[in-house]
């Protein structure tokens, strides 16, 4: 943290002190946090089994195709430049808007082999017009201060190790042995994407013919990956998407948060609180009771990180229209603000399905209190909240056509069934104190890291900015709260991108009012390490498996940790009223101390699932949904990827993850994942008709299909594979000999063209 040293620095809180000062960094020292920042990503890919020759053609699609194109409509449409890395930043995210349109034009046309060219669009004219030409070389940048930058280098150093942990070095590209596992989604995301490789409009892979109505937009960007970039949609989507999305965002974050405050400083903290920092609990699993922020969703779920890199942009552009804070020396956008934010929200439409609902929240709650406070019409807001609305319906109608996916109204019920009681009803005084303990246990464990949006509040008067970020800090928790169904976690998420913002933002104040010397600060970082590490250790060598009995049980070690770490800050708070009576220069600091701790409180959160993740792959702790994906039969689909057509449809005798008929868990994507090929019926658990039911087990909603299916590989005739042929377009049957009795007739009826001794692939002619 930095905090101005001299009263000359406060008042202007947002200009790096080397530009007050006349002194700036030379060109190696300001380009040596980025250039570390980028051989830690390089060298953690690389020990993850990640090509070179991967390596270089995804950065050369990221910077020549999203970042590239990106960055020059940014540059043309804010009006003043403000810093380098804030050009490239918020470029890439309207560059992944641009892919989209793109994507778009060229699988409409047909097109796919010439994607490559769509950045000619923007390149071309912001070569051949003189007034665009200017944007290639900019002038005027203010120096990004070297503490800001290596900070955020740290973040983007620790959260690829995370990463490394937890998703690259535990999923090889593809399975080694015939016991490899692998996330039960990670095939699905995998069929998403190979999906949007092929075909428009999308369809669900694993039920040919059955439309998909889902947040598709993230599948999209590894889909361009791969087409562009001439990079196996494996290697994108279990190497390269996910940690270079992860770095945007982080970057985005620091960036953001500099913007909308005019501290630099605010950025710093937005993204430790972010991607450094986890939730309170105290457990060796990967317990989690409330859903996470970031832990584990960012890696099974790569529309969520996909998603935060333009909700963190949206932030910045809307936080300009709502209206900026007093005395923000960052330069101001311009009227351009509204074509991003128009961009943005079109991309965040389909990127998340929690991000406009929250984003809507947000500006309708500025736009409240705005109105009430300031007795005028916020113009700004309406027409930002014109915008998103337009963006709402355009996702409800098109892309999700009005499926809810299991939300439904359901004040409490995500989390009131902690509080029900094992048998005999609790007196009226017990449930009452059971009831709060809950909602203690859900602000500890989700909404500690902003705790710093406290102190904000503590002004006389927010700035309609500091308004926006309250109302999705808000929002986000009051829908979870509100709506039913384990899916409602994702507002919290799309909530907190807001809060995190705002949280930082008080600290950032409160520093500042502290006053601290640039030695206080020193002693501040090196005690929050220091307890940090501490308590990452207790955690890992103290805390216990997540223990049960009662419904509230899971809610017992957040409850046990907060209490003994509460113990600990009284000691600590009374230690130090001691001696600040003879230590002058802790006077005026022991609230700053004492946010600090409660934000350090959650250091053990991204650690700790590190460490449970690797005992869960390992087979130690399953904790996990991790069925086995054999080699066989990736090899199998591989080949059929190769030797069959983009329009060919399979069937396949593989629909389940374990039991069968009545107690099928229909998770089973692995041909239409690695194969880059619909399936007329594989598994149907994840199809948005299906997502509304409580259960894995769910029977096919077409059993004369499913029938005439399975004949095909345990009774097949000429009639049956006519049928699937003629009228289900059916090309290929791939059949695993594990999974039920292959009839030898098939051979006779079909011809085999691919045979492992586990799977063997025949062809309809």
């Amino acid at each position: 943290m930095s905090a101005p040293a001299t009263p000359e620095l406060a008042e202007r809180p947002g200009v790096p002190p080397a530009r007050l000062s006349g002194r700036s960094p030379s060109l190696p020292a300001r380009w040596a946090p980025f250039a570390a920042g980028l051989a830690v990503t390089v060298a953690i890919l690389l020990y993850a089994d990640t090509g070179v020759v991967d390596l270089a053609r995804y950065a050369g699609y990221a910077v020549l195709t999203v970042a590239l194109p990106g960055t020059l409509l940014y540059r043309a449409l804010r009006r003043t430049p403000h810093t380098f890395v804030e050009d490239v930043a918020m470029g890439t995210a309207l560059g992944l808007t641009l892919e989209l349109a793109a994507w778009a034009v060229f699988s409409a046309l047909d097109l796919r082999a010439a994607a490559w060219l769509w950045p000619l669009a923007v390149v071309v004219p912001f070569l051949a017009v003189p007034r665009l030409r200017q944007h290639w070389r900019v002038r005027g940048y203010a120096p990004t201060p070297l503490g800001w930058s290596w900070s955020v280098a740290g973040v983007v150093a620790f959260f690829t190790w995370y990463l490394s942990q937890v998703f690259l070095l535990r999923n090889p590209i593809l399975p080694t042995s015939e016991t490899t596992r692998q996330y039960v989604d990670l095939p699905y995301q995998l069929s998403l994407a190979g999906e949007a490789k092929h075909h428009l409009p999308l369809g669900l892979p694993q039920v040919a013919g059955e439309p998909l109505y889902y947040h598709w937009f993230g599948y999209v960007h590894m889909a361009m990956t791969s087409l562009v970039g001439h990079i196996d949609l494996p290697v994108v989507a279990l190497r390269l998407a996910v940690p270079a999305l992860s770095v945007a965002a982080i970057v985005l974050s620091a960036v953001v948060g500099w913007r909308v405050s005019g501290r630099p400083y605010v950025g710093v903290i937005t993204a430790v609180l972010f991607w450094v920092v986890g939730e309170v609990n105290f457990t060796t699993s990967m317990s989690q009771p409330f859903g996470t922020q970031v832990t584990l969703v960012v890696w099974h779920g790569m529309s969520m990180i996909y998603s935060w890199v333009l909700l963190i942009a949206l932030i910045g552009v809307l936080g300009e229209i709502v209206g900026r804070a007093d005395g923000n020396p960052v330069p101001a956008l311009g009227r351009g603000a509204y074509v991003m934010a128009a961009l943005l929200l079109v991309a965040s439409s389909g990127a998340k399905a929690s991000s406009l609902p929250v984003t809507v929240a947000a500006l309708a709650f500025a736009g409240a209190v705005l109105l009430v406070t300031r007795r005028r019409i916020p113009w700004g807001v309406v027409a930002a909240g014109a915008l998103a609305g337009v963006a709402q319906l355009f996702a409800m109608a098109v892309l999700f056509n009005f499926q809810t996916y299991g939300l439904s109204l359901a004040p409490l019920g995500n989390i009131k069934w902690f509080w029900y009681p094992m048998g005999e009803p609790r007196p009226a005084w017990k449930q009452l104190l059971v009831e709060g303990g809950v909602f203690a246990a859900f602000l500890i464990n989700m909404q500690a890291r902003v705790a710093g949006v406290a102190v904000v509040l503590a002004r006389r008067r927010l700035a309609p900015v500091q308004w926006l970020l309250l109302g999705g800090a808000l929002a986000g928790p009051a829908l979870y709260l509100t709506l039913g169904s384990i899916n409602a976690q994702y507002f919290t998420r799309a909530g907190f991108t807001f809060g995190v913002i705002l949280s930082a933002w008080g600290y950032v104040l409160l520093a500042e009012r502290a006053g601290l010397s640039a030695r206080g600060r020193a002693i501040l970082g090196a005690t929050a390490a220091a307890v940090a590490v501490a308590l990452v250790a207790a955690q890992l060598r103290y805390a216990g498996p997540t223990p049960t009995g009662r419904f509230y049980s899971p809610l017992v070690p957040i409850a046990t940790w907060s209490l003994a770490l509460a113990a600990a800050g009284l000691v600590a708070t009374v230690g130090w009223l001691v001696l600040r009576h003879w230590v002058r220069p802790l006077r005026g600091k022991g609230v700053l101390v004492a946010l600090t701790m409660v934000f350090v409180a959650g250091a053990p959160g991204l650690v700790v699932d590190a460490y449970a993740t690797g005992r869960a792959v390992n087979g130690d702790a399953q904790v996990l949904p991790l069925p086995e994906l054999p080699r066989s039969r990736v090899d199998a689909a591989r080949w059929v990827r190769g030797h069959s057509g983009t329009g060919d449809t399979l069937a396949t005798n593989v629909h389940c993850l374990e039991g069968a008929g009545d107690t099928c868990d229909s998770r089973s994507f692995w041909l239409s994942a690695y194969a880059e090929r619909e399936v007329l019926v594989e598994g149907w658990r994840f199809a948005p008709r299906m997502a509304a039911s409580p259960t894995l087990v769910v029977p096919f909603w077409d059993q004369p299909l499913l029938a005439l299916n399975d004949a095909a590989f345990t009774a097949p005739t000429p009639e049956v594979l006519g049928r699937l042929r003629d009228e289900h377009h059916v090309r290929w049957l791939v059949a695993d000999r594990r999974v039920g009795t292959v009839s030898p007739l098939l051979g006779t009826l079909a011809t085999p063209r691919y045979d492992n001794g586990r799977v063997a692939v025949f062809e309809l002619r």
